[in-house]
């Protein structure tokens, strides 16, 4: 059985913009006045990877704020050095963020739920996805994107953008989220 058949959807919405991303500043400030909270953000689209790899950056985020050691002042930041595997935050900008072209990209929620305190004793609501879905469409609205049908899936176009291969480099299809995993533990080397 598939790892992530038992894992609740993360709370991410794959959206298509209309045309490529030109403004990215003007995108990211019409995100910014519509979000709820700094709990929302944009992710580009590639690097997301899997639910697995959403909930996991996702802990660990947890567990950061509630031990106070965050490197970023706000989740969003953390929640973006963490997926893009770095202690710096304007790399993690540079390869998690929108950038300029970019066709697609996830509009994330970073739930508030308390995380277990022995390993594997989360219990992640399976309705966090539903529970949001109100408040991404509206966001949706307001970018005047359209929602994707399609789930995070490990692909070499976000290794890529994050850095853990170079053009030309492949990492086997089996092997894809695992490279996304340990990339993302490698933010805290």
């Amino acid at each position: 059985m598939d790892k992530s058949a038992s894992m609740p959807w993360f709370p991410a919405w794959g959206i298509g913009f209309a045309e490529p991303l030109v403004e990215v500043s003007e995108a990211v400030a019409q995100f910014s006045e519509w979000r709820p909270s700094e709990r929302w953000l944009l992710l580009a689209y590639d690097v997301a990877c899997s639910e697995v790899r959403l909930w996991t950056a996702w802990t660990a985020l947890r567990r950061l704020e509630e031990s106070g050691r965050m490197v970023a002042r706000t989740c969003d930041a953390e929640f973006l050095r963490l997926i893009s595997g770095t202690h710096q935050l304007s790399s993690a900008f540079e390869r998690a963020g929108i950038s300029s072209g970019d066709q697609s990209a996830w509009i994330i929620h970073l739930p508030e739920t308390e995380i277990g305190e022995e390993f594997g004793r989360t219990e992640i609501p399976r309705t966090s996805y539903l529970d949001n879905e109100i408040e991404a469409t509206r966001l949706m609205e307001h970018l005047g994107a359209r929602l994707l049908a399609r789930r995070p899936v490990p692909n070499e176009a976000g290794l890529l953008r994050l850095g853990v291969i170079e053009r030309g480099d492949s990492i086997e299809a089996t092997r894809q989220e695992d490279s996304f995993l340990l990339h993302t533990a490698l933010a805290d080397m």
